[in-house]
């Protein structure tokens, strides 16, 4: 008999709330991709542009999000999409998943440690960089070797202070734009900077080319299911945040896009450093860059926070299915696993060294692989619950009985598949990126190959599949 509220190994504790899964999932997406980034997006497709592109992107998410969420109510376990890309399209692709997914989060790991020390940098020129990437690795492994209600709560409030930002931003901003704080003695720009060169400055091309920055930004929204495995009431709290959160990040993007695009040109705010410092700077707002210093640092630290969680948590899965050493399931009487945290933290500071040594080589091969196992991640999520719901309904399952189910299946996740396909062909076309796919594609290559010599000519030695505490022979109840 099958159960949708699947056992997690005894060890780990289900002591995150429907607060802490929605924030974790809303701020792994409110980030420096936001703070930094929008300006570059603005910049490549124009402002109207910059908006199709945030739309087009939170579709996808939306897309990921419902299929994510029906497997997760079903099988709500550690590692989540890697769990169940093992079970329902193959032990193989579970394996490449994980290992993907694991490096490219701890890879970032990495980069959010120099980033936090050179943003200490404009308060402390005097002291090294590396100084403060010892402290922030040395805070982040604290929190997280503590217990995962101590996660948990660190990343809400971290997570309440860039949506504070972004809400804040807004509301000033487009006070600003129709006169009701004035910007300097500059009159209120109203449309004028929105429509000036008109909505689609760079064509379509443009709109594609941010695209996949646009992408990538949203990516971290997926982490909702990492922490599935040790959220309370699973099948009530996943999908109420799903609900809420797509269409939150669409409303913080988009606003915040418009807001940005009408007061500074479209032209100007691809080359600043920070849009936001700029707009609140325009405001009159004192130690505007201070206040945004500390915000972006906040974010930066979030992510890394989440990282070190998601990284912890995807080894603890594939250990339990014989894809990790046995070693990175054992966890210590709070309920962590210490040793895969342990590997996780030793890997991030090891990538942050190849950023100094290897930075034309390894580094970029690194960042490639990063970058393409994001949208592969994506891509098993929405295949494995079409082979999910596909075996349900062949094995006597009703629709109706699931809990959480995705809409107009199965148009949702052919489309999702469809949309991260065309992320790849886009990338192709972009002389600047596309080295990043033979990198990544061949990593991808590489891990089946070590999966098929490893695993699969040694059948008799292959781990069983075990995704809760007694795997269930039939899916339907």
């Amino acid at each position: 008999m099958y159960t949708e509220q699947g056992n997690q190994p005894k060890e780990l504790q289900r002591s995150m709330k429907s607060r802490h899964l929605f924030m974790l999932s809303l701020g792994g997406v409110i980030g420096t991709g936001l703070f930094l980034g929008s300006g570059y997006a603005i910049g490549e497709a124009g402002p109207a542009g910059a908006i199709v592109a945030y739309l087009v992107g939170g579709l996808l998410m939306y897309l990921v999000m419902v299929c994510l969420g029906e497997l997760s109510v079903i099988m709500p376990v550690s590692g989540s999409f890697q769990a169940h890309a093992a079970r329902f399209i193959g032990p193989a692709t579970g394996f490449v998943i994980g290992w993907t997914y694991w490096m490219s989060w701890a890879l970032y790991v990495g980069l959010e440690f120099i980033a936090a020390g050179l943003l200490m940098s404009r308060w402390f020129p005097d002291t090294p960089v590396w100084v403060w990437c010892t402290v922030f690795a040395l805070l982040l492994f604290g929190i997280n070797a503590l217990t995962t209600r101590s996660f948990a709560e660190t990343e809400y409030w971290f997570s309440g202070i860039k949506v504070l930002t972004v809400i804040l931003f807004i509301v000033i901003g487009g006070a600003a734009m129709f006169g009701i704080i004035p910007m300097e003695g500059n009159p209120a720009p109203f449309l004028t900077n929105f429509v000036g060169d008109g909505l689609f400055p760079t064509g379509f091309t443009g709109i594609f080319i941010s695209m996949m920055t646009v992408v990538y930004a949203f990516q971290g929204s997926e982490i909702m299911g990492v922490a599935a495995g040790e959220t309370e009431e699973p099948e009530k709290n996943i999908p109420r945040a799903i609900r809420s959160i797509v269409i939150r990040i669409l409303l913080f993007y988009v606003l915040a896009t418009f807001v940005l695009s009408a007061i500074v040109p479209w032209k100007e705010a691809g080359v600043l450093e920070s849009p936001f410092v700029t707009v609140f700077e325009m405001t009159g707002i004192p130690y505007a860059a201070d206040i945004m210093n500390f915000v972006i640092l906040t974010a930066v630290l979030s992510v890394g926070n989440t990282g070190l969680f998601a990284c912890t948590r995807i080894l603890f899965s594939l250990s339990q299915t014989g894809m990790a050493p046995a070693a990175f399931g054992k966890v210590n009487r709070r309920g962590v696993p210490m040793n895969a945290l342990l590997v996780t933290l030793v890997f991030a500071l090891l990538s942050l060294l190849t950023s100094v040594v290897a930075e034309e080589t390894l580094f970029v091969v690194l960042l490639a692989i990063s970058g393409v196992g994001g949208v592969l991640t994506w891509m098993a999520i929405a295949f494995a619950q079409y082979r999910f719901r596909k075996q349900y309904i062949r094995e006597g399952g009703r629709v109706e009985d699931l809990k959480f189910k995705v809409p107009f299946f199965p148009f949702v996740p052919i489309l999702c598949l469809i949309m991260c396909t065309g992320i790849f062909v886009f990338t192709a076309y972009d002389p600047t990126q596309r080295t990043s796919l033979y990198w990544g594609f061949g990593f991808v290559a590489v891990c089946y190959l070590f999966y098929y010599f490893k695993f699969t000519r040694k059948k008799a030695e292959a781990p069983a599949l075990t995704t809760t505490a007694e795997q269930p022979d039939k899916l339907a109840p």
